[in-house]
C-alpha cells in the first residue's frame, strides 16, 4: 500500500535518549527543557525571532486570532484545509471569501481587495503548499485598510522567499507539525509574530494566561506543547535537510515521468525556496480524476484530494457566489504521494498508472 504521504520517524536511538530526560526530571508538560530548547533551535534554524510551540496548528490561528483582538469579517482563502475556516467561525467572526489565483492557487489579491468592507479587521491567507501567497499586494491592502495579516503557514516549513523565512511576513504565521508535515512532533505547532507584544500576549493565552502560580494576566486556554512531542521535534529537526533533499528527488522523479496530458501542475512563485511538502496536480475534467483516483487505488496507491471541498461549501459558512477558480481547483486537484522514501519502482507505478 502506498499513501499520499509517509510519517518520517527518526532513530530511535535519538528519540529514546530525549525520553530518558524525561524520565529523569518527571516533567512532561508545562513548558519544560525540550519545549524551550525546540523554541530556540526552531528559531535559529528558520531565522526568526518570536516563535513559542503549542499543541496543534489549528490551535495555533485560533491564538494568532485572538491575540490580535479581532472581530467582524475576515477576509480568507476558500482553498485551504478546513482549520483555517473554521478557527474564524470558532473564534466568533465571519469568513469573507476571496477566490484564488488559478496558477499559484493562493489568494487573489484584486478579489482580496474587493471583499473588504468597514466590517473586516483583517486578512487570512493560506501559503498553499507551501506556494508564498502575493505577499507584496496584501501588505500593501492590509495597510491601506487598517487591516491585521496572519498567514496560514502550515505548509511552509523552511520556505524561503526572497531569500528571508516566508514566515516574516504579515502580523501572526502560524504552522502545523502534524504528523504528516515535514517537519512534526506527532501533534503540534507554533505561533510566529513580528509584533514582540503580540508574542507576549499569545505566550500568556496558551497557558490558561498564568503570569505566575497564582496570578492571571487575562483570559487564555490550554494551548501548550508537551515534552513528549518537543522530543520527537528535537529528534527529527537534525535531520530536516536529508528529507527536505530527498523529497526534492521524488520530486524531479514526478516532473520527468508524468506525462501532463489532461493534466497541470501549480506554478511556484518567482523567488520561492520551496521546500516540496506536496505534489498536486489539477486535471481538465473531474471525471478524468475520478477515473484516475479508481486507477490508483486498484494498484493499492491512495492520493488525496486535497483541498477539496471549496471551503465556501461548508455548512456553517455563509455561501457565496463568485468563487469559480476555488470551485474548480478544489473539485479537479489531486496530490500524489510523496515522502522522502518514495521508491523509484512505486513512482514509475504511479507515473504509469496516472499518465494512462
Amino acid at each position: 500500500m502506498i499513501n499520499v504521504t509517509k510519517t518520517y520517524l527518526p532513530p530511535r536511538k535519538n528519540y529514546d535518549e530525549l525520553l530518558d530526560e524525561l524520565w529523569s526530571s518527571r516533567i512532561l508538560t508545562n513548558r519544560g527543557d525540550l519545549v524551550q530548547r525546540l523554541e530556540e533551535q526552531l528559531k535559529q534554524y528558520l531565522g526568526i525571532d518570536h516563535l513559542l510551540c503549542v499543541g496543534n496548528g489549528t490551535v495555533a490561528i485560533q491564538l494568532a486570532i485572538r491575540a490580535l483582538g479581532l472581530s467582524g469579517e475576515i477576509v480568507t482563502t476558500p482553498f485551504s484545509y478546513v482549520a483555517t475556516t473554521s478557527s474564524v467561525v470558532w473564534e466568533n467572526c465571519i469568513p469573507v471569501f476571496a477566490d484564488i489565483e488559478s496558477d499559484t492557487l493562493t489568494i487573489d489579491p484584486n478579489r482580496v481587495e474587493e471583499a473588504v468592507t468597514d466590517r473586516t479587521s483583517a486578512i487570512l491567507a493560506t501559503h498553499v503548499f507551501g506556494n508564498p501567497c502575493d505577499v507584496d499586494a496584501i501588505e500593501d491592502i492590509a495597510k491601506r485598510h487598517g487591516l491585521r495579516v496572519i498567514y496560514d503557514a502550515a505548509h511552509c516549513f523552511g520556505v524561503k522567499y526572497r531569500d528571508e523565512s516566508m514566515l516574516t511576513w504579515g502580523d501572526v504565521s502560524t504552522l502545523s507539525f502534524h504528523a504528516t508535515k515535514l517537519f512534526h512532533t506527532g501533534e503540534g505547532g507554533a505561533v510566529v509574530c513580528r509584533d514582540p507584544e503580540v508574542a507576549k500576549r499569545v505566550y500568556y493565552m496558551h497557558n490558561f494566561g498564568h503570569r505566575g502560580p497564582e496570578d492571571f494576566q487575562g483570559l487564555g486556554i490550554n494551548g501548550k506543547m508537551s515534552e513528549l512531542q518537543a522530543a520527537m521535534g528535537l529528534a527529527i529537526l537534525p535531520f530536516i535537510d536529508k528529507i527536505i533533499g530527498a523529497r526534492r528527488i521524488v520530486t524531479e522523479r514526478y516532473d520527468e515521468m508524468l506525462s501532463f496530458i489532461g493534466f497541470s501542475k501549480p506554478a511556484i512563485r518567482e523567488g520561492t525556496e520551496w521546500n516540496f511538502a506536496y505534489y498536486p496536480v489539477i486535471f481538465e475534467r473531474s471525471t478524468d480524476l475520478e477515473e484516475c483516483i479508481a486507477r490508483l487505488n486498484s494498484a493499492d496507491v491512495f492520493p488525496r484530494r486535497y483541498f477539496y471541498p471549496s471551503l465556501d461549501s461548508l455548512p456553517y459558512v455563509s455561501a457565496r457566489a463568485g468563487l469559480p477558480v476555488s470551485k474548480r481547483v478544489a473539485d479537479n486537484i489531486l496530490c500524489l504521494p510523496l515522502f522522502h522514501d518514495l521508491a523509484e519502482s512505486d513512482q514509475q507505478l504511479i507515473c504509469r498508472t496516472v499518465n494512462c
